[in-house]
């Protein structure tokens, strides 16, 4: 009995230290978003990291004036003098206080139009680039879907005060703001925290309406811009860099103190679980049919902080970055490289044959089978070639 006791004991003991533990993985946890729609996005690549209800139509009030303001500067010449005219200056809402008749050049309306929320701007802009709001609302829709790529969106006017018909989706805000911020100039002005407005009515200092930026500062927000119109709600676009990734946050429709919440959760999110990786130009890859490939252009993907990263290239030379937690699995198209096929130098040929055959006299055996290699090597590189 005791003996079997003591073995039991021993068997129990075995299985407690010997059989490895199997940790528990720790879980994301997902913010919990209380504005009606948002999306977070890689700023490089675009994948989406988080969304709630992205693709349902809302309407965007002041976050129009992005699409207006990279429409403009795209579309305008910044050094243009815009003559002010009665219809700007009798805009209702958020002002940069313009006068019938004032001239101000056309980068200036656009940086009153971002850091002011100025509507009368806005205005002024349309009419400077289109003739009307009528005309240059349908031109920016018309620029959105072609150049931009988005097809949701529609625009009634240039600074997003209310009309039934003047929607969008915080999805198509994120590529537009995407789209934006690759422009230096927007950039810039997306980015001032002041401004100094020397008006013919008004001279003051202008501050971004943006509280991340100014007033509550996040690290690393390098742009933003507000929004709000009673059916609309508070609404928010926010940029955001820091070492390892660049980020566009949107919240449609909550109040202000939960666009502000919503914002920082979906930034603190970003930040802390994910980041952009690079593939640079020339790197090569060889496939399984030993085929060689480089990178055309500098690569960028997102993936899961600490995320295994699985390179695969396939027969057909494109590059598959597998990913089993976040399931950002990318595809690039490589360029295949064509090696140079070796010209025959006889004379070398031969030299070498002979300096190999000096003590056996197998001279002519020797070239006949360097001539037989040298063609069977040459065919394969020609089919690779006229493969490629």
């Amino acid at each position: 009995m005791n003996k079997f006791l003591v073995f039991s004991l021993s068997i129990v003991l075995f299985i407690q230290f010997n059989i490895p533990k199997v940790e528990a993985q720790q879980e994301v946890v997902l913010p919990n978003i209380l504005s009606e729609s948002a999306i977070l996005i890689d700023a490089t690549t675009g994948e989406v990291l988080l969304e709630k209800k992205p693709k349902k139509v809302m309407y965007p009030a002041s976050l129009t004036k992005v699409a207006t303001a990279i429409y403009a500067i795209e579309r305008g010449n910044l050094d243009d003098i815009v003559t002010v005219s009665q219809n700007s200056n009798g805009t209702g809402g958020s002002s940069v206080y313009l006068e019938e008749g004032e001239q101000v050049k056309l980068k200036t309306l656009i940086q009153g139009l971002l850091v002011n929320s100025g509507n009368d701007a806005g205005v002024a802009i349309a009419e400077h680039l289109d003739g009307s709001v009528e005309k240059f609302s349908s031109n920016i829709n018309q620029y959105l879907k072609n150049t931009i790529g988005i097809n949701t969106t529609n625009f009634m006017n240039p600074h997003g005060l209310f009309d039934p018909k003047h929607t969008t989706t915080a999805s198509d805000l994120a590529k537009i703001t995407q789209y934006a911020m690759q422009n230096g100039i927007f950039k810039d002005i997306f980015g001032m925290k002041q401004l100094e407005w020397n008006g013919l009515s008004w001279n003051t200092t202008l501050y971004t309406h943006h509280k991340l930026m100014r007033e509550v500062p996040y690290d690393g927000i390098n742009g933003g811009k507000t929004g709000y119109v009673n059916e609309s709600g508070f609404t928010l676009i926010t940029t955001a860099e820091r070492e390892n990734i660049s980020l566009i946050a949107v919240v449609l429709k909550g109040s202000q103190p939960t666009a502000y919440n919503d914002t920082t959760k979906l930034l603190d999110y970003g930040f802390k679980n994910f980041e952009t990786s690079k593939i640079a130009k020339g790197k090569e890859y060889v496939n399984v049919l030993g085929e060689r490939y480089e990178v055309p252009n500098d690569l960028f993907f997102t993936n899961r902080i600490g995320e295994e990263i699985v390179p695969d290239i396939l027969t057909n030379g494109k590059l598959v970055i597998n990913q089993q937690k976040s399931k950002f699995n990318s595809t690039f198209e490589l360029k295949k490289k064509i090696e140079e096929v070796e010209e025959i130098q006889p004379e070398l040929l031969v030299e070498e044959t002979v300096a190999e055959s000096d003590n056996d006299g197998n001279f002519l055996i020797k070239l006949i089978k360097k001539v037989i290699s040298y063609i069977f090597n040459l065919g394969e590189k020609v089919e690779s070639v006229l493969n490629s």
